[in-house]
C-alpha cells in the first residue's frame, strides 16, 4: 500500500509540474500580449475563460479523440491541466502588468528605457507578486483536477481513489485523497511564502 501511494504521488507531482510549467511558459507571454492589445486581449481572455468553465471530465472527453494530443493516458491529462492552468496565470499577469503605476512607467521612459527594457526591468518585477499568486492558484487547481485524470488512465493519486470507490474500500480512498489534499496545502503554503517574499 505504501509503495502504491508513493508511486501515485510521484506520478501526480510529475503531471502537475509539467502541466503548470508549460502553462507558465504559455500564460505569462499571453498575459503580457493581452495587456498590450486591449481588444484582442479581451477576446483571448474570453476563450481561456470559456475553457475554464468546461467540466473536467467533459474536457477529457473532448480531448481523447483529438489527434496527436488526445488518447487515453497521461498525455491527455497533461494537456487538459495546461488548459485549466492558463486562466489564473494569464489573468494575473494581465492584472499585474496593468496595475503598474503610470508614473513609474513615465519615469522609465524619461530615463530612455525601450519598451522591452520597461517590461523586463520595471513592469515584470512589479507585477511578479500578482503573477506568482496566479501560479499558486493554477497549481492548486491542477492538483485537484489531476485526481480526475485517473478516469482516462492519466495516473496519479486519482487511481487509488477510483480503485477504492470501485472496491468500496475507505482505506484505499483515503490513501489517494489525503496525499492529494496534502500536496495542495503544501503548494499553497510554499507559493504563498514565495509571493510574500517577492512582494
Amino acid at each position: 500500500m505504501i509503495a502504491d501511494v508513493l508511486r501515485a504521488t510521484g506520478e501526480h507531482v510529475v503531471i502537475v509540474v509539467i502541466a503548470v510549467g508549460i502553462a507558465i511558459i504559455l500564460g505569462i507571454p499571453l498575459g503580457i500580449w493581452c495587456a498590450r492589445r486591449a481588444r484582442a486581449g479581451r477576446f483571448a481572455l474570453r476563450i481561456v475563460d470559456t475553457i475554464q468553465t468546461i467540466p473536467s471530465l467533459a474536457l477529457f472527453g473532448f480531448l481523447i479523440p483529438v489527434p496527436l494530443i488526445g488518447g487515453i493516458g497521461m498525455r491527455t491529462a497533461i494537456v487538459a491541466l495546461i488548459l485549466y492552468s492558463l486562466l489564473p496565470i494569464v489573468r494575473n499577469t494581465l492584472t499585474g502588468i496593468r496595475g503598474v503605476d503610470p508614473i513609474v512607467l513615465d519615469a522609465g521612459v524619461a530615463m530612455g528605457l525601450t519598451d522591452r527594457q520597461l517590461l523586463r526591468e520595471v513592469e515584470l518585477p512589479l507585477a511578479m507578486p500578482t503573477i506568482v499568486a496566479g501560479i499558486r492558484i493554477a497549481t492548486v487547481i491542477a492538483i485537484g483536477v489531476a485526481t480526475i485524470a485517473a478516469a482516462i488512465g492519466g495516473g496519479g493519486l486519482g487511481t487509488l481513489i477510483f480503485r477504492g470507490v470501485s472496491m468500496v474500500d475507505t482505506r484505499m480512498i483515503l490513501a489517494g485523497a489525503l496525499p492529494a489534499a496534502a500536496l495542495a496545502l503544501i503548494a499553497d503554503v510554499v507559493l504563498s511564502f514565495v509571493e510574500r517574499r517577492i512582494a
